[in-house]
């Protein structure tokens, strides 16, 4: 008999919530995920709800999206079929997760309003708070 996808799914999605977990220090209550996926790529948007601001980190290295492709393929074996967006919330301990499929965005056109638009719908007009650029540093007025 073969597997159900959602014997695999579910603990995907654990994996994915623990990754994260870990990428926000340990506690993920309030964390914000939105994923943009495609054939041969992903886009990872980590946020977390830190009460005045919402934080965005940067994912990590490969691991993170291994676990992504790996959620993604498990969906079906046709990629017209397969979620096309993720929305992966942690609240109160329990995640939530949420997909898009390709009949309802074209992941494809390249919009980055669409992340804004999430980040809105969410956390209203919170302002949210990136990690410096790589190469970039922190003024510091007291010149140090």
């Amino acid at each position: 008999m073969a597997q159900d996808k959602y014997d695999t799914l579910g603990p995907l999605l654990n994996e994915i919530g623990q990754a994260l977990a870990e990428v926000v220090g340990g506690d993920p209550n309030g964390v914000f995920f939105y994923v943009e996926i495609g054939q041969g790529w992903v886009s990872p948007n980590i946020f977390k709800d830190e009460g005045t601001v919402v934080r965005c980190y940067d994912p990590p290295g490969p691991s993170l999206s291994d676990l992504l492709f790996d959620l993604w393929y498990a969906e079906s074996d046709d990629e017209n079929k397969r979620w096309s967006v993720m929305e992966y919330v942690i609240e109160g301990g329990k995640f939530e997760a949420r997909f898009k499929y390709p009949d309802e965005v074209k992941v494809e056109d390249v919009d980055g309003d669409r992340v804004d638009t999430a980040l809105q719908s969410r956390f209203g007009d919170k302002p949210v708070v990136y990690p410096p650029m790589e190469g970039m540093f922190e003024y510091k007025p007291d010149g140090s």
